[in-house]
């Protein structure tokens, strides 16, 4: 007779899928569309929440890091081809963003409110995958820069804002739509571009051959690529096709691509330019001011990015909570575990709320002198603090999951492993926190626009109103200030957040943003809210 034994693998006590869930869902982010002039889009932005939170731009986001690009060199004959094999799934992801107008739509149709519509969007898309959105934002950042050279921004802007993703190695205008890269790091610089020793020199047609090695440059297989050489008078900006209007391949010449931590759809290269053909844009000698409004522009999308991030990071710890028992009671139910919940969803209401501000800025700031000073301030201090938590509130994250966190197959390592990109991405801490105080020497009207922007909830709560007065004593101390930057940077960030919230955030979410950051009553780690919190109403968010 056969022995008979109890079950050992009846699964209880597991959490259900997420997924499909509506990546749209999300109040702070709706109240930014509506509150900073695109309530028109809202329709479009829950449709592109469902299909990006649904089971399978899920699984393309997946198959598409799991099966990460593949670079071929040369063909079975030993011709260079240079070209990047992708899965499948990166294509469909980038036709629905590119359809979408991700990369492009405020370009194309400029109304009030076009750069938030984007911004919604952007956030939304990018939870079905985050290495994909990679060249969709140098593709919208690449317009400004590109309009430098009128000739070429007639040419190109059309084909570079058109809702048509044509993906494949042919001549540039015989396309339906273009993707743009750039190219500026090399192995020497880093962030230290003006240390560039790529070389241009000018031909009798007005071109200009490019010799010289880029360290990092995302997205090779992009149509034009932005790049910077020296020309004699110093470092300039240039637009590279990847073929030559004659249907030649320019003399881009990939190497490698790099093996990175996360990111890993996407394919990040090491590139030769080995005498490619090249146009300028803008003065020779002006690069680097021209290409940092392309900088400007993808320093928007790493505040979206990092926003995103965290937004996933708490919705996966929150849904894992209000299923998962523990010692007798759901997890979310227990009061430590409350508090860790809470201090990630007012991260996440903070990121989200001071990221439609700053897309908000974004389109105002053509018209509107005070919101361009603006931009340029709270874009900078954003980018670094904002960027900074991401990671911190990952790694939070997972540790809710705990063991099952840690597994591939939960997606919080993806989301963990992503989560340093975007403080790297387009200058790291330390760059992002000495831009901030750059712009404060050079363009004083930056710092009257910032405490404009901060006074604006000024008298509506003590903790936030000290805060700001402490900006103003550290910002008129000045001996030591660039030791001190990111703890200026810092805390200005905090009361950008702080103003956002108490002047448009849920009442409970501004109240312990104000208790813990601003009032300093919070410990080092996440979770560590003081008493007297209302968590439910923090927690009725999600």
């Amino acid at each position: 007779m056969t022995p008979t034994f109890p079950p050992t693998h009846e699964v209880f006590n597991q959490v259900p899928d997420l997924v499909p869930y509506d990546a749209a869902d999300d109040a702070a982010l709706l109240e930014g569309l509506r509150r900073e002039g695109a309530a028109w889009a809202e329709d479009e932005v829950r449709a592109l929440g469902v299909l990006a939170g649904g089971i399978r731009a899920q699984d393309w986001g997946r198959l598409a890091n799991e099966y990460p690009p593949v670079l071929h060199t040369h063909d079975r004959y030993g011709n260079r081809v240079d070209e990047v094999e992708f899965h499948p799934h990166w294509h469909d992801l980038m036709t629905v963003a590119v359809e979408h107008g991700l990369h492009g739509a405020p370009w194309r149709d400029p109304r009030p409110g076009a750069h938030v519509a984007r911004a919604a969007k952007f956030y939304t898309w990018g939870q079905a995958d985050a290495g994909h959105m990679c060249p969709i934002s140098m593709t919208y950042a690449a317009i400004p820069a590109l309009r430098h050279n009128p000739e070429l921004a007639d040419r190109y802007e059309p084909l570079l804002a058109a809702p048509h993703y044509d993906f494949g190695l042919r001549e540039p205008s015989s396309k339906r739509g273009l993707i743009a890269g750039m190219s500026m790091t090399e192995k020497q610089g880093g962030s230290d571009v003006r240390a560039n020793t790529t070389t241009a020199t000018e031909n009798a047609d007005g071109s200009y051959t490019i010799v010289g090695h880029k360290w990092f440059t995302s997205a090779p297989m992009s149509d034009l690529f932005l790049t910077l050489a020296q020309t004699e008078h110093g470092p300039s900006c240039f637009l590279l096709p990847r073929v030559l209007p004659d249907g030649t391949r320019n003399r881009i010449h990939i190497q490698r691509l790099k093996d990175k931590l996360g990111n890993k759809s996407n394919a990040s290269s090491e590139i030769e330019y080995q005498g490619a053909t090249g146009w300028l844009v803008g003065p020779e000698g002006r690069g680097v001011a021209t290409i940092i409004e392309m900088v400007n522009m993808t320093r928007l999308d790493c505040v979206i990015g990092s926003s995103t991030g965290i937004r996933m990071a708490t919705l996966r710890a929150v849904h894992h909570a209000r299923h998962r028992k523990a010692f007798g009671a759901l997890l979310i139910d227990q009061p430590l575990m409350r508090n860790v919940l809470a201090d990630l969803v007012v991260e996440s209401e903070a990121a989200t709320t001071m990221m439609m501000r700053l897309a908000g800025a974004t389109d105002r700031a053509t018209d509107d002198p005070q919101e361009a000073a603006l931009r340029r301030i709270a874009l900078a201090v954003t980018k670094y603090w904002v960027c900074k938590r991401a990671p911190v509130h990952a790694a939070e994250a997972l540790e809710c999951l705990g063991g099952n966190g840690y597994a591939e197959e939960s997606g919080m390592p993806r989301l963990f492993r992503e989560s340093p990109l975007m403080s790297i991405w387009e200058g790291s801490g330390n760059v992002a926190a000495l831009d901030a105080l750059r712009a404060m020497i050079k363009q004083p009207d930056t710092v009257e626009a910032f405490f404009a922007e901060a006074r604006l909830a000024e008298g509506a709560d003590r903790r936030l109103d000290d805060a700001i007065s402490r900006v103003g004593k550290e910002l008129a101390d000045l001996e030591n200030v660039e030791y001190r930057a990111r703890r200026v940077v810092e805390l200005m960030a905090l009361v950008l957040q702080g103003a956002q919230l108490v002047r448009h955030g849920h009442p409970a979410v501004a109240d312990a943003f104000c208790a813990s950051r601003l009032d300093r009553d919070w410990g080092i780690a996440l979770g560590t809210l003081p008493t007297g919190i209302d968590t439910a109403g923090i927690l009725s968010r999600l």
